[in-house]
């Protein structure tokens, strides 16, 4: 029964995260306090105690929720002796959380993926004037059927499908007010909800250019190894393990789209039969249930979902 690891986004965030990873275990503690240092600030005491609008701020979720996910991958290492290279098949991550999924199989040193995740959220915060840029969802559509309604609606504006998260929940991303005309026309098409999404941003399409190009040379200049467990990619829905390869995909993820459900199906392709979320939230499992029925899903962010997932081995 082959055990693939996906790694949470944006939105998975809350006050309180990975504060009682910290009170049980020092390895979790190490983790956070070296995030702290790598960025120069106490991020971990915004992640355990808030405010919500700080933490929610794109260029603190980021590497907070990278964090949690590393936190619980060394946990499970240190405290229960799992060997990722040994029992996993694949590692996957939705959006900033393919950079979780690279730092927990040993490709980035968590340092240098806590500095990438500043330098990525402020770089896609600074791309877009506030207010010129807008994101929404649909509810009950298909990807084919987003990308037909973001053609008709964008006028020759950038409008684009953003994410394909799979069980009819796409995400477009683009220019205000063809967002807007695009939000008008899915709910004429008769799609059951449409509507924009609480964002600071318009992540994952063209208009996210210049924070690719600041992360095309952060990217060039950061090291970086083979990962232990091929980490199947976003833009691409294939696995890959060369870093030069892992670098120029991470660099089209920033205006490209995160393309989750063919990810899933990527993986279950492989043989894959059973799915953990690493790190906060449990978003990534709800829509494994959508997307892959048969597999089984679960979540492992606190201390008693890592003693049942090392039950469970």
């Amino acid at each position: 029964m082959s055990l693939a690891f996906v790694f949470p986004g944006q939105g998975s965030q809350a006050p309180g995260m990975g504060r009682d990873l910290a009170d049980a275990f020092p390895i979790a503690r190490e983790t956070f306090q070296e995030v702290d240092d790598a960025l120069g600030q106490k991020l971990s005491r915004l992640m355990f105690e808030g405010p919500a609008e700080e933490l929610t701020l794109t260029a603190n979720a980021q590497p907070a929720l990278m964090a949690v996910s590393v936190a619980v991958a060394r946990v499970l290492a240190k405290e229960g002796g799992f060997d990722m290279s040994r029992q996993v098949s694949l590692v996957a991550g939705h959006s900033l959380g393919e950079y979780s999924a690279l730092t927990a199989a040993g490709a980035f040193d968590l340092g240098t993926a806590a500095r990438l995740l500043r330098l990525r959220g402020d770089s896609m915060q600074a791309a877009v004037p506030p207010g010129e840029g807008a994101m929404a969802a649909l509810l009950g559509a298909e990807a084919e059927q987003a990308a037909a309604i973001c053609a008709e609606a964008a006028k020759g504006e950038v409008l684009e499908v953003a994410n394909d998260n799979g069980g009819g929940q796409v995400v477009i991303s683009g220019a205000k007010a063809a967002v807007e005309r695009a939000v008008e026309a899915a709910k004429a098409a008769g799609i059951k909800r449409a509507m924009i999404l609480p964002v600071s941003a318009p992540f994952h399409c063209a208009m996210m250019a210049p924070a690719a190009r600041v992360m095309e040379e952060a990217l060039g200049k950061a090291a970086m190894a083979h990962p232990a467990v091929p980490v199947v990619a976003n833009v691409t829905a294939a696995p890959v393990s060369d870093p030069d390869a892992i670098r120029a995909l991470l660099v089209q993820q920033v205006t490209g789209t995160v393309r989750w459900r063919e990810c899933v199906a990527a993986m279950v392709a492989a043989g894959c039969t059973r799915f953990a979320e690493v790190g906060a939230g449990r978003v990534l499992t709800g829509l494994m249930k959508r997307n892959a029925p048969e597999a089984t899903a679960l979540a492992i962010n606190n201390p008693a979902d890592i003693e049942a997932f090392l039950k469970s081995l």
